[in-house]
């Protein structure tokens, strides 16, 4: 059979791959997608939306029980975990089975099975039918990534799980140990302790969401543990020994080591790159700890190659994936589209509390040698907060204090995910702390706080 041939060919239709076709097909260009499993990828069918969907009924079965707060009666509260399962995985087939109508709207091919690049410009796809041959004079890898396994700590979907076991549980655990306290590790311990699971969270480094900034994960460790977690920081899971229903960790610290026994174990601790039998290396493809490498347009190096998404490296986020995948199809196109910035990227951790932020921590700012100013300001005096029952949290502004430049946020409390992307924007547009404190913010809401972080910053916080 003849090779198909496209301008454009995507390898993996997560939230960078099918970004990435249809922003190609709109520039005119005749394009394929190549997905294995499902459309939307793990994001869209088991990351980012069902865990979000979870996390939602959790939210609920919070507030539920908090109705006296707010002048409500709520008796025989209670949870249906299959129900709430079922929930989150219909959320995840409408957006999967949308995104299959965006390739049809946009006239994308198809094709489902596994893609191999036996040489430039050529890709092999083998699928229920057979085996498919097509070429391009393009062709972005967007394949993703999947959970790292540790050995000794490898997931049997029974007693230890990976977050995909934790999106279909088969019970509800009592005991429960998550080994990682990365958003992954931090969302699925959040669910299952609302729920009233006995959670403990293992943390190698010296702290919680040890990527966000320091002052943050002291508040969440201190939200968390008053929400009943037991959170052991500086300490390594050696071990899981697993027998009769139950397994025990072995857990070492700078004192020694311990054992605790536990009914399901968690293990989030990172992902690897989807790069096995794609033939890559034989192209020539540079590959560095299971992640393409690739320029600030991500090039690969190997002529009309491309790599977005987590396959691409850090930072491992849908987000920044799909757009890598509109850069990519408009330079494809001969566009001449902006690099994207890694420092203006948010990052999000839908626990509760929320925690979000955007670019450097403070000890990061300080450490690549800014004299900075650093401005904070808790939800409590906060009208819009205090009138939701949200009044636990903080936002915290670092700018550089010899340009006004806005260096890093970081937030964390309620509806914090929302409120990043007005800093994302403010960076993105290269705004001032004089911008920002002119800029008219509305009342009553949670944004405010915003504000005000800014004005503490220079010493002119209105409402502390």
């Amino acid at each position: 059979m003849a090779a198909q041939t496209f301008d454009v060919i995507v390898i993996g239709a997560g939230p960078g791959g099918y970004v990435a076709a249809i922003r190609a097909a709109q520039l005119g260009q005749k394009v394929a997608i190549i997905e294995r499993e499902n459309l939307g990828g793990i994001c869209l069918n088991w990351g980012c939306i069902p865990t979000k969907a979870l996390l939602r009924s959790a939210e609920v079965f919070h507030l539920m029980h908090r109705a006296k707060e707010f002048g409500l009666a709520a008796e025989g509260i209670s949870y249906d975990l299959d129900a709430v399962v079922k929930r989150s995985r219909g959320v995840a087939k409408q957006l999967s089975g949308g995104i299959g109508h965006l390739m049809k709207k946009n006239k994308i091919t198809v094709f489902m099975g596994a893609a191999t690049l036996p040489a430039k410009g050529k890709v092999t796809v083998k699928t229920d039918k057979g085996t498919d041959e097509l070429t391009a004079k393009a062709i972005v890898l967007a394949t993703g990534a999947r959970a790292r396994e540790l050995p000794g700590l490898e997931a049997d979907g029974d007693l230890v799980w990976t977050y995909r076991h934790a999106l279909q549980p088969k019970r509800m655990p009592k005991k429960l140990l998550v080994i990682g306290s990365g958003a992954i590790g931090i969302e699925f311990a959040s669910f299952f302790n609302t729920l009233g699971a006995d959670t403990t969270v293992v943390e190698v480094m010296d702290r919680v969401l040890p990527v966000e900034d320091a002052e943050i994960s002291a508040f969440a460790k201190k939200a968390f543990v008053k929400q009943g977690m037991k959170i052991l920081e500086k300490t390594t899971v050696k071990k899981l020994d697993r027998a009769n229903g139950k397994v025990t960790a072995h857990l070492e610290d700078a004192k020694g080591t311990t054992t605790q026994e536990f009914d399901t174990v968690i293990s989030a601790v990172g992902i690897v790159g989807n790069i096995e039998n794609l033939g890559l290396e034989a192209l020539g493809v540079k590959i560095d700890r299971t992640h393409v490498v690739t320029d600030e347009y991500c090039r690969t190096g190997v002529e009309g190659l491309f790599a977005i998404g987590d396959i691409a490296g850090a930072p491992w986020l849908a987000h920044k994936a799909s757009h890598e995948g509109v850069m990519v199809a408009e330079l494809i196109a001969g566009g001449h589209p902006h690099p994207i910035k890694p420092g203006s990227i948010a990052g999000c951790t839908y626990c509760y509390p929320q925690v979000a932020s955007v670019g450097m921590t403070e000890a990061k700012a300080k450490e690549a040698g800014f004299d900075v100013k650093v401005g904070r300001f808790p939800f409590i005096g906060n009208g819009k907060a205090i009138a939701l029952g949200e009044a636990e949290g903080m936002i915290k502004t670092v700018f550089d204090a010899k340009t006004g430049e806005l260096l890093g946020a970081h937030m964390i409390g309620a509806e914090v995910t929302e409120l990043i992307q007005g800093y994302v924007i403010g960076r993105s547009l290269e705004t001032t702390e004089e911008d920002l404190m002119n800029t008219v913010f509305p009342h009553p809401t949670l944004s405010e706080m915003m504000h005000e972080s800014v004005l503490d910053a220079y010493g002119r916080a209105l409402h502390i």
